[in-house]
């Protein structure tokens, strides 16, 4: 079948689509439905089935005669050390930690904080959690205590399983001490918390709270999986709201099993016994649903990979893990190749690997500028496929459906919607907009499976987020628009869309053109505010490694790159080298905050933020142009 023929059986019949897809999981007891609209426009999946994940990830391929099958491979360049986890020894390994939480009273429906490091045990946490049907919560190892504070309150966990450290290029982060405060401020306090010592720091224990992550174990039953219903959450992943309180995004466990093993062979093209690589983090819904679920679910090898793209030891560190592992498909942001290409853009260290065993490469996390793509493509003569989603919905909402059919690669596209997504450009009235017209995007509703139903304990807050802007939509928060193909282009977030003189402009479509600078490894638009125009774009760019040229020749040659290929609507005319920019450590560009430093503005930390200092040097950087501001965080 093609595309447009799965498509539309999806448009036809979206009941049997779901119910066939459904047919590949093993349920304790089948669902009678995929659709369960009882509750509209708060909509729900497969509600009357009852399943297990871990039994879907791990048990059932041992029981299928495939547990020698290598599950995971935990490569870490930080600490040179290179494991390897069959299918039979994690179902072994989740079983014990699952019987030692059950005996320290984690039952179904209890809810369990996860937060360690790019090691094999987070996922066997996160795996133990869906053992019992306990609800877990991943908070990015390392996240400061505050913030650690507040999703403790708003999840209220029953027990924290964490590690002793994690470890950065050059040092140890410390991640115990940062435990206890959080644990100090939170309100709420969980019974007992679990804790993985790594060679590298063993931490002290709190006598009466804490207990060792192998101590624990001694001595217990391992425990059987537990089904649960279609509609009992599987965890709660906590992304940052713009009030600064996080939001707690719920997925469903039925929904999300059936939409993740859909996509590993139609939108990923790999088959059972694959290796696949998702270099993200646990913290991340990538790393929830592609080094962790779907890979698993589908009976692939995953790939636990604790390092950077760039300095553990150097630029060439993606080819060899490719070159060892024999990854089939790769998928990594955008910003993890800017940084590969930034300090080795003649691509030298990829002619020390072979990676014939590389098929495509997959970009998403951020929008993928073409010169990043263009880059990928030429060193590697490979596929680059950007796609397209968000943590709220936990799988592509537009991408190249690689294993029913490829199409034509148009690159800044994340190429068409999948199955379930019926996506819309609509106008600030709610109206569709033609092919070509820059709008926000917007899902009819309903969401497919796998997709959030609700927030945390705030569903009038999801409601207000998601669904108000729009009636019978799901605000995307997003914009772009659709080519006469049915192609979707991500143009910016919504509130990246700056209005300059009247004319709605569009930050990434000047920062595509920044980007294909010869000199401009990454870069940044913002639009600031401007008495006359209302708003003005300012350019921050960061230089191609070696680039020994006067910054002031380099800017003016972006200026006029913007002037030539958008016109002077843009009223580009501000732009500043920087070294670095703001991101969170998942490497989305801090543009909100640089708007704030630029326009005065008292700011809240991010609390994703990679680096605070950075904020300084922007700060400095706006006044070196003459646009002096002072960087008030609150």
């Amino acid at each position: 079948m093609s595309y447009a023929d799965v498509y539309q059986s999806w448009t036809s019949d979206p009941e049997a689509f779901w119910m066939e897809a459904a047919g590949a999981i093993d349920w304790a007891r089948p669902p009678s439905r995929a659709l369960d609209d009882s509750n509209a426009p708060l909509y729900e999946w497969f509600t009357d089935g009852m399943v297990n994940t871990c039994y879907n990830a791990v048990d059932r391929h041992v029981e299928n005669g495939r547990g020698d099958q290598i599950a995971i491979i935990h490569d870490s360049p930080v600490t040179g050390t290179v494991r390897k986890i069959s299918y039979v020894e994690l179902r072994n390994r989740v079983a014990m930690l699952a019987g030692a939480l059950r005996a320290k009273g984690v039952e179904k429906g209890d809810r369990v904080i996860i937060y360690m490091p790019m090691i094999p045990e987070a996922l066997e946490a996160m795996l133990a959690c869906a053992r019992l049907g306990a609800i877990h919560s991943v908070v990015f190892g390392g996240f400061a205590a505050h913030e650690l504070a507040v999703r403790i309150d708003d999840a209220k966990p029953k027990a924290i399983i964490a590690a002793s450290c994690g470890i950065e290029p050059g040092r140890v982060v410390h991640y115990k001490p940062l435990l206890d405060g959080a644990i100090e401020q939170a309100h709420h306090k969980p019974d007992f918390c679990v804790i993985f010592q790594r060679e590298q720091e063993v931490a002290h224990l709190e006598e009466g709270r804490d207990v060792s992550w192998h101590g624990f174990q001694f001595g217990v039953e391992p425990a059987e999986c537990v089904p649960v219903e279609g509609n009992h959450p599987a965890y709660i992943l906590y992304t940052s709201g713009t009030t600064g309180a996080p939001k707690g995004v719920v997925r469903p466990t039925a929904g999300h099993l059936v939409a993740l093993n859909w996509t590993m062979k139609n939108i990923y093209d790999v088959d059972p016994g694959d290796v696949f690589w998702a270099a993200s983090d646990v913290g991340w819904v990538v790393g929830h649903s592609y080094i962790c679920y779907g890979p698993l679910i589908a009976g692939n090898t995953t790939i636990v990979f604790e390092g950077k793209p760039v300095g553990t030891p150097d630029a060439g560190t993606f080819w060899r893990v490719i070159s060892d592992h024999k990854v089939k498909s790769f998928f990594t942001a955008p910003t993890a190749f800017r940084a590969v290409k930034r300090e080795d853009p003649k691509g030298e260290y990829l002619k020390k690997y072979d990676i014939s065993c590389l098929k495509k490469i997959y970009l998403a996390g951020e929008r993928a500028d073409p010169d990043t793509i263009n880059w990928a493509k030429d060193k590697t003569g490979l596929p680059i496929i950007d796609h397209w989603w968000q943590t709220e919905t936990g799988w592509a909402i537009a991408a190249n459906p690689a294993g029913i059919e490829m199409l034509d690669i148009k690159v800044g596209s994340p190429s068409v919607a999948m199955p379930g997504y019926d996506v819309q450009i609509l106008d600030e009235a709610g109206h569709p907009m033609k092919p070509g017209e820059l709008g926000a995007i917007a899902v009819k509703l309903p969401l497919p499976p796998g997709t959030l139903p609700t927030l945390w304990n705030a569903e009038e807050r999801f409601r207000k987020s998601y669904l108000t802007t729009f009636p019978g939509y799901y605000e995307t928060g997003d914009a772009g628009m659709v080519d006469g193909d049915g192609y979707l282009y991500i143009m910016a977030r919504t509130d990246d869309v700056i209005n300059v003189a009247g004319h709605r402009l569009s930050t990434g479509a000047m920062e595509e053109v920044l980007a294909s600078h010869t000199d401009v490894a990454e870069c940044a638009v913002i639009g600031v505010t401007d008495e006359l125009k209302g708003q003005l774009p300012l350019g921050f760019v960061c230089l191609t490694k070696g680039v020994n040229r006067p910054y002031d020749e380099i800017t003016a040659e972006c200026v006029k790159l913007i002037r030539d290929q958008i016109g002077p609507v843009a009223a580009f005319k501000l732009a500043v080298v920087v070294d670095r920019l703001p991101k969170t450590r998942s490497g989305k560009i801090l543009r909100a905050t640089m708007v704030k430093i630029a326009d005065s503005e008292s700011f809240k930390m991010p609390a994703t933020i990679d680096d605070p200092e950075i904020l300084d040097e922007i700060a400095e950087a706006l006044k070196s142009i003459g646009y002096a501001r002072d960087k008030t965080p609150a």
